[in-house]
């Protein structure tokens, strides 16, 4: 059974190597939010190009998106592919955002009303959510995506048919005695994100991989 202990020893080994992430770029919270929901089932590079396009057309504002017709945003969005229906779930995310009073009344609320409020917009999901809520809101949440399913089933610590739930509660769990939980997550996510993206990829590239002395899959027992 993984310890915390060993939760720790991974991160430690990957922050050595690769040193810090400054993960998630962007200028305001609320750009990281747009971010959070351009970005799925895509890669950041693209996200980076739709973005942009935002700010050359002075769009990248809850307002101006609502404002802006549908066909005229989706255009803009066009890189990160199924730009129609991320059109349609930023200016769903804008609405319940104005709706709401923007950042500073959404930061008051305590962490899980705040996820329950994100979890309530149509498209939001819960990495979705917790991106927003880590990156954006800086609260102690641990995000789960493919890259942290498929790094740590390898590494031998989970089986990787977990639920998102069981699985971010098991992370912060692990990780619950660690000091200023959100850099660390912050960190450790981005650090998955990197080394899943150049080693433990689909097809893993094992030859100069940091963890390879960890790893059941590079070592099978």
């Amino acid at each position: 059974m993984s310890t915390p202990k060993k939760y720790m020893q991974i991160f430690n080994v990957m922050y050595k190597h690769y040193g810090p992430q400054h993960w998630w770029p962007g200028e305001t919270p609320f750009e990281i939010m747009l971010g959070a929901v351009l970005t799925q089932n895509t890669s950041w590079t693209n996200v980076e190009k739709a973005i942009q396009h935002l700010k050359i057309n002075e769009a990248l504002d809850p307002k101006v998106i609502m404002d802006t017709h549908h066909k005229r945003l989706a255009s803009w969005l066009r890189p990160v592919g199924y730009f129609n229906v991320k059109a349609t779930r930023l200016k769903s995310y804008c609405q319940w955002y104005l709706a709401s009073g923007q950042f500073e009344q959404l930061d008051r609320l305590d962490t899980p009303e705040l996820r329950r409020a994100l979890l309530s917009v149509k498209g939001v999901g819960p990495e979705t959510a917790d991106d927003i809520l880590l990156y954006a809101f800086s609260r102690p949440v641990f995000v789960i995506d493919a890259y942290t399913r498929r790094l740590f089933s390898r590494l031998g610590y989970i089986n990787g048919e977990e639920t998102y739930e069981s699985l971010r509660a098991t992370f912060e769990k692990k990780l619950q005695r660690q000091a200023d939980q959100v850099q660390l997550f912050n960190e450790y996510h981005g650090l998955i994100v990197w080394h899943a993206k150049y080693f433990c990829k689909k097809r893993p590239i094992c030859t100069g991989c940091c963890l390879r002395r960890q790893c059941h899959g590079a070592n099978p027992v």
